[in-house]
């Protein structure tokens, strides 16, 4: 049977970059492995194809000949005999070892230490902080006290894990490669070392502070600079502030998350506020003025125009939020709404009863909608 075109076997186009190969690669390997298709006979077949194109497309003179004679590239005497599954010129580890742990990683025991004894030093992880600051920090910038529960380098050992001292032996299941290796079926499987955790090294004589871990868990006070201008879901790093690393490796980092509470005045948008202020319903059809309050503490005076409505905006400029890479400030908008009085006192209401049979033509937005209403009602009659 014909052997079909690679680049259709990893369902990529003719061109494909590298990284799109080896992504390919990886999807159609997950997809099509034997451990995941016992159901399915021909998996096995099919995943030795998939090895053979990636064999070939990986490497830049194999691809670029593939491109040119097609398979017979690789056959007589184009490029040499096959080998392993044939093709590629390589066999199955060859390809498969370059994204073993990628692909197996997460139902094999997982990765192997990040290289094993070859790197036994380890990067720690990095931690979140969630931190609440109120709308007035977020505007003026604050310096906070936080409490972050981590793990520091042990005092005792430095470090190391070892007991006054002493120093780390050869693992002796893995032979200091942090893995181990055992044969499933036609490919080899590697497993990250049960004795050592992937670390290639074991120790004799742990230290009594932390177990051997060189590690212990430790409460750290950290004080922190919240710019102004932040915002709910700005991220503020630390770096080197995260946990302490394994064997001498590097510390990670601190990222702290921003969350700002809501105000019982203001409402936020971006850098701009905005501020709903009632009004008497004098003052609405009067016009007059009202006194505002301010993000920073301030006051403010607004004219009301004579006739004023409900939702009527006005904007007082700078007043609001701080950019937080600077460029200024944001507006505060004032919202009016103006305000039906209640619990009238006879007087207050023989006057608005009087207002009202003197007030024919004073509302002209109800004017207009009633007389919508009128038209409406005349063309269903």
């Amino acid at each position: 049977m014909a052997k079909r075109d690679f680049y259709e076997v990893l369902g990529i186009a003719r061109g494909a970059s590298a990284e799109e190969i080896k992504k390919a690669y990886r999807t159609k390997a997950k997809e099509l492995h034997p451990d995941r298709n016992r159901d399915n006979a021909d998996a096995e077949a099919q995943f030795k194809e998939v090895n053979e194109a990636y064999e070939t497309l990986k490497d830049e003179q194999k691809k670029a000949a593939y491109d040119r004679f097609g398979h017979a590239a690789f056959e007589g005497g184009m490029g040499g005999g096959r080998g392993g599954f044939g093709g590629g010129g390589g066999d199955f580890s060859s390809a498969f070892s370059d994204v073993f742990e990628d692909l197996f990683g997460d139902f094999m025991g997982g990765r192997g230490g990040g290289g094993g004894g070859r790197n036994r030093a380890r990067r720690g992880s990095d931690l979140r902080y969630n931190l609440r600051v109120t709308l007035e920090e977020a505007f003026n910038g604050v310096q906070k006290t936080i409490n972050v529960p981590t793990a520091v380098n042990c005092d005792v050992c430095h470090g190391s894990g070892g007991e006054n001292g002493s120093e780390p032996v050869t693992c002796p299941t893995c032979q200091g490669m942090g893995k181990v290796r055992a044969q499933q079926g036609f490919f080899t499987v590697e497993r990250t070392c049960p004795t050592c955790s992937g670390a290639g090294q074991t120790i004799k004589n742990p230290c009594r502070a932390c177990g051997g871990a060189g590690r212990v868990e430790k409460e750290r006070n950290l004080s922190v600079n919240i710019p102004a201008g932040v915002e709910t879901g700005t991220r503020i790093r630390l770096t080197g502030e995260g946990e302490a690393g394994m064997r001498g490796g590097p510390t990670g980092d601190l990222y702290i998350f921003i969350e700002v509470r809501d105000h019982q005045i203001f409402q936020r948008d971006g850098v701009n506020l905005y501020c709903r202020v009632p009004v008497s319903i004098t003052t609405a059809a009067l016009g007059g003025e009202v006194e505002v309050p301010t993000i920073d503490g301030g006051k403010a005076r607004v004219k009301v125009p004579a006739g004023s409505q409900t939702g009527k905006q006005m904007r007082l400029r700078g007043k609001g939020m701080p950019a937080l890479r600077g460029g200024g400030s944001g507006d505060m908008m004032i919202e009016l709404a103006v305000e039906t009085p209640v619990n009238l006192s006879a007087r207050q209401r023989e006057l608005l009863e009087e207002f009202e049979r003197l007030a024919e033509d004073n509302n002209p937005e109800g004017n207009s909608f009633f007389s919508k209403v009128k038209s409406f009602w005349d063309k269903k009659s």
